[in-house]
Formats: C-alpha cells, structure tokens, sequence
C-alpha cells in the first residue's frame, strides 16, 4: 500500500512540476515574440496547473478514511476538484478563441524558430508525462491519475496543433505566401476547441458523479452475474452501483429462502460482499438488504 502511494505521490507530482515549467516556457516565449498559439498553449497549460493541484489536493482528501459527518468516506472530493477544473479550462478555451481569433484580424506576426522548439519540446514531453501517468494510473487504478493522463493526451494533441501552426506560418513567411502566414492563430483556435472539449467532458463527468448516475452497463452486468453466483440468492430486486471518486458502492437486494435464520442472513450478505469486493478493487462498500424468497409464490 505505501509503494502504491509513493507510486501515486511521484506521479502527480511530476505532472505538476512539468506543467508549471511547460506553462512558464510558452507563455515567457508566446509573449516575447507574439505568438498566440504558444500563448494559446500556455494558457492551456496554466489550467493544467491548476487542474493538477485540484488531482493532487482532492486524492489527499479523498485517501481520509470515513468519519462522523463523512461516513461514506471522502471520494467525492476528487469529483468537486474535477468540476472547478472544468471550470477554469472554459473560461480558458474562451480566452484563447477570442485572442486568436482577434489575432486574425491584424496583420500576422513572424513565426520563429525559438517559438517552434518550444512547441516542439511540449509536444514531446506531453507524451511522456501521458504514457508514464497512464500507466501508473492504470497499475494502481487510479481514476484520478487516469483523469490526469487524459488531460496530458488532449495537452498533446494540442502542441502537435501548435507545431503545425507555426511551421506553415514559418513557411509563409519564407516563400511569402499570405495564407499560411496565419497559420499561428488559426492553430490557436484549435487548441481552444481541444481545450473547451474537455472541459465539457470534464464537466459532465463530474455532473454524473456529483449526481450518482449509475455505472456503465458492462460493469453493471458483471455484478450481476457475481450476486447470481450465490446459490443462496434466489432473486435479484433491485442492483444499483454508483462511483464515489476513486472508489465505487454498490447497492443490492436480493430474496433468499424465507426459512433460513437470521445469521445464515448475515452469512450470506458477507459471502455477497466478498465476491464483489474480491473482483472488483474498485468497490469499496455493498450495501445489502435481504427480501424473503418464497418458492411458491415466486415469480
């Protein structure tokens, strides 16, 4: 358990020392020589910022085990870090629209090399930082990582636009074609909409989970035949499941045979528990309630 959470503590904190850097680079460069994709790019990468100090503060609150005002434990907390994420990168894909945007409007600045390297050097660190968090995201399931490595992915695709941009306008510039002189705010658009997608994504992610909506059908139905492997169980009422940040609890009701006592009850409720629990790492609460299963009047 402790090399899980030094494992998760290097991860984001490696996420988050690399974007303040990346952020810094892209905005310092994108002012000095005008370039809105860049600053587009910083931008972006300043919400990343934030974003990752949300992940790293809301993994610490949601890792508090249950208390008196808390019973069901903490998980949310990632969940609201998420949301004021989300937040933040609108407004930000909505800043840098309306300055590339603006930016097509006046006459195009030259593109540089400096600018391209910088582009370059995000891009390919970016893909680092997605495959290493992927990576320990997925080896100590970690939906928080995991939502950090995505957050990097769209931080690639972003660069890769960057990149792009610059080297048409490069290009314009060198054989004079007026067009692609442009190249560098159109690819700052880009960058916004990347930017605003996964906001909303985000956002809505967060609305699911804030709002308990079920699990997705497949893990539903993997649950389903778990709680049906009880030979005990005789019917399933009611199955629910909902995500609790980096955790999961499920709630079942089930009928038994109405003559078995009380403990075989409780027995039975462990047996459930276990089995769920046992395949499944992300649950970590069943809630049970026993019905009555009588033979004859089953239908």
């Amino acid at each position: 358990m402790e090399s899980t959470s030094n494992q998760s503590a290097f991860a984001i904190w490696t996420s988050l020392i690399s974007n303040i850097l990346l952020t810094a680079m892209k905005l310092i460069i994108g002012f000095l020589f005008s370039s809105q994709v860049l600053i587009a790019d910083g931008v972006h990468n300043a919400g990343d910022v934030f974003a990752t100090t949300a992940a790293l503060i809301s993994m610490m609150i949601s890792k508090r085990p249950p208390d008196k005002d808390h019973p069901y434990g903490h998980g949310k907390a990632e969940v609201i870090g998420a949301g004021i994420v989300a937040v933040i990168l609108i407004l930000a894909a909505v800043y840098m629209g309306y300055h590339s945007i603006m930016a097509l409007m006046e006459p195009a600045h030259q593109a540089t090399l400096l600018v391209l390297i910088a582009a370059a050097i995000s891009l390919v660190w970016k893909q680092w930082l997605y495959v290493y968090t992927m990576r320990i995201g997925k080896k100590i399931n970690s939906s928080g990582l995991i939502a950090t490595a995505y957050d990097h992915l769209a931080d690639v695709y972003a660069s890769l636009a960057a990149v792009v941009g610059i080297a048409l306008a490069m290009i314009g510039d060198h054989f004079n074609i007026h067009i692609l002189k442009y190249g560098d705010p159109i690819a700052g658009i880009i960058v916004a909409y990347f930017v605003l997608k996964l906001a909303i994504h985000m956002g809505r992610t967060s609305i699911d989970v804030l709002m308990e909506k079920n699990i997705d059908e497949d893990r539903m139905e993997e649950i389903t035949q778990l709680v049906r492997s009880i030979p005990e169980v005789k019917r399933i009422d009611r199955i629910r499941a909902r995500e609790h940040g980096h955790y999961m609890i499920v709630d079942v009701r089930v009928g038994i045979p109405a003559e078995l006592s009380v403990q075989d009850g409780h027995d039975i409720s462990r047996k459930i528990k276990q089995t769920i629990m046992e395949q499944n790492p992300l649950v970590e609460e069943v809630l049970i309630h026993l019905n009555p299963w009588y033979q004859d009047n089953d239908k």
